[in-house]
């Protein structure tokens, strides 16, 4: 078994699972260093032979509750624009990575955090597990390739249903509609996840790449593409009003009063 820890992140490898650990709790939010610490893993993995499936995981309470907006207080919206658009494409190459992720998922995945969690392959949850786009909520647009993800995963019209209600979905109900792969007790979310990897292990590798390649075949791609255009959306409605209420009143855990502007 070999072990490395970085900032936020840690990942084991052990009868060729490797666990990538993010250790930012209890929310564990992401910004633009974890992601690109996950592609950087992914990439590295990628070129180990010890590794043959990921389990991406976190430390904590949740999976991930969304991106970390501590520092974009004092951004404007140049920065803004230019930190978003590195971000997603950090994203984009967590995308491309050539092994297969389990993700277990243990509590929330919000917003960016449930775009990562459909960045994997499969999703391990629990009944206590959340799962929410909810950027209409805060008057915004979906980012991180979701408008590609969702769709794919759960179908046009549940994606649809999830996008502009921003509604928050618990485990036994993402697993009804195809968004979590198996539901199991919050205690064994890790282990079970661990117990899908080591089931695609003991198949034969080349196999497995070659399998993953053919399902995934554009989805990178189709992401870069979305990501772009979520961008500019993105861009464009964080301007508005209602986007600062809509802010504000996540912040004052309040029900937002929308004025179209």
């Amino acid at each position: 078994m070999s072990e490395t820890t970085e900032q936020g992140l840690s990942v084991t490898i052990a009868d060729h699972v490797a666990i990538v650990e993010i250790r930012r709790p209890p929310n564990n939010f992401f910004d633009f260093s974890l992601i690109r610490q996950i592609a950087d893993t992914y990439e590295l993995l990628d070129n180990d032979d010890a590794c043959r499936a990921i389990v991406l995981c976190s430390k904590g309470k949740h999976f991930c509750a969304g991106a970390d907006f501590s520092a974009r207080e004092s951004w404007g919206q140049e920065q803004l624009d230019a930190q978003a658009g590195n971000l997603y494409r950090e994203a984009a190459r967590v995308f491309r990575a050539q092994k297969p992720v389990i993700a277990a998922v243990q509590g929330a995945a919000i917003g960016g955090g449930l775009g990562l969690a459909c960045s994997a392959d499969h999703r391990v949850a629990c009944r206590e597990a959340r799962f929410s786009a909810n950027f209409a909520r805060l008057a915004f647009h979906q980012g991180f390739g979701l408008s590609v993800t969702l769709p794919r995963l759960i179908g046009p019209t549940q994606a649809s249903l999830l996008l502009l209600t921003g509604r928050r979905v618990p485990g036994d109900e993402a697993h009804a509609m195809g968004l979590a792969d198996e539901l199991v007790p919050q205690a064994d979310v890790r282990e079970r996840a661990i117990a899908l990897a080591q089931e695609i292990t003991a198949s034969g590798p080349l196999a497995v790449r070659a399998i993953r390649a053919t399902l995934r075949d554009g989805l990178a791609e189709a992401v870069i593409a979305a990501t772009e255009h979520e961008l500019e959306q993105q861009s464009r409605l964080r301007l508005t009003e209602d986007f600062q209420e809509g802010v504000r009143a996540m912040a004052e855990r309040r029900v937002p009063h929308f004025k179209g502007r």
